[in-house]
């Protein structure tokens, strides 16, 4: 909960807390704040075993935190049944990028080391644009603009 607070924050908010509430009022009110904190967990607590409850016992090992999106994504996953892990070991993306980094680089210095450089064998990724009469409208790209 509290654990993006750094130590100077944490300082500056028991200065504040002692300014503010006074030194003979601050341990009453951490006493307070503490006893409405742990009541609020017991209530949650006890909300928590009157569902698991109601629900039944087919959900007994029903966990809240799998209500969680990305707990509920990671756990679904991992699941072997569905074949992913295969999926996801034989694909492997640093593999994929080098060889395609391989391919545009040999492509560059094939068709620049060549003069001749015959045009069904290599495809030219330099390709520039025919020019263009200055009166004739560039064609609209609905998803440009």
């Amino acid at each position: 909960m509290f654990n993006d607070i750094g130590p100077l924050e944490l300082v500056t908010l028991v200065v504040l807390a002692v300014l503010v509430f006074g030194p003979d009022k601050l341990p009453k009110m951490i006493q307070d704040v503490t006893r409405t904190i742990r009541k609020i967990r017991e209530f949650s607590e006890s909300a928590k075993a009157d569902i698991r409850d109601e629900l039944g016992p087919e959900f007994k090992d029903f966990e809240f935190e799998d209500l969680n999106p990305k707990t509920f994504l990671r756990k679904q996953l991992d699941n072997d049944e569905l074949g992913l892990k295969e999926i996801r070991n034989g694909f492997d993306l640093k593999k994929e990028m080098a060889e395609v980094t391989d391919a545009v680089h040999s492509r560059e210095s094939d068709s620049s080391g060549s003069a001749n450089g015959s045009a069904g064998s290599s495809v030219d990724m330099t390709k520039k644009p025919e020019k263009a009469d200055p009166d004739e409208r560039p064609p609209y790209d609905a998803d440009a603009t």
